[in-house]
């Protein structure tokens, strides 16, 4: 078995109403064409969940949404994901307990977990950016104490 991770950055979101809780942000234009986009190119690339976690605010979960239709995936709302350190967001996949899993969430914890997997190549993710990450392990306590044997790159822009 081999251990997959997909880290996905929620897609633009919508700054028009000051008032508007943060949690409660929806994804502007730019968000709502670029989520389906990478959905699919996600999907195109071969890559296959077992599971998605997202975060439970707005624009987090309409992002997971694409994801989890472009790969015949349910999504799994978590509170802990909204906001959640890049600690977390690991933990939160491995305790998930499937080979492949996809987390989308919010910055600073996704491009710092993406920075530390890449050793370094990922310094940023903007919105709606994808990271993968694979090990040639078959066990996360494991994977997550080594550097992944591979990772990949996309983003809209």
């Amino acid at each position: 078995m081999t251990i997959r991770l997909a880290l996905v950055r929620h897609a633009k979101s919508d700054w028009g109403d000051p008032d508007l809780d943060d949690h409660d942000r929806p994804l502007n234009d730019r968000g709502l064409r670029d989520a389906p986009v990478m959905a699919a190119r996600l999907a195109q690339s071969g890559f296959r969940a077992d599971a998605i976690l997202s975060s439970t605010a707005l624009r987090a979960r309409t992002t997971a949404s694409y994801f989890g239709e472009a790969l015949g995936v349910e999504v799994e709302l978590q509170e802990r994901l909204y906001g959640a350190p890049a600690s977390l967001l690991l933990r939160a996949a491995a305790e998930r307990g499937v080979a492949s899993v996809i987390v989308v969430a919010h910055d600073p914890g996704m491009t710092t977990l993406a920075e530390q997997l890449s050793d370094g190549g990922i310094v940023h993710m903007p919105t709606c950016a994808v990271a993968t990450f694979e090990w040639d392990e078959d066990d996360w306590d494991v994977a997550t104490a080594v550097d992944p044997a591979s990772w990949t790159f996309d983003s809209p822009r």
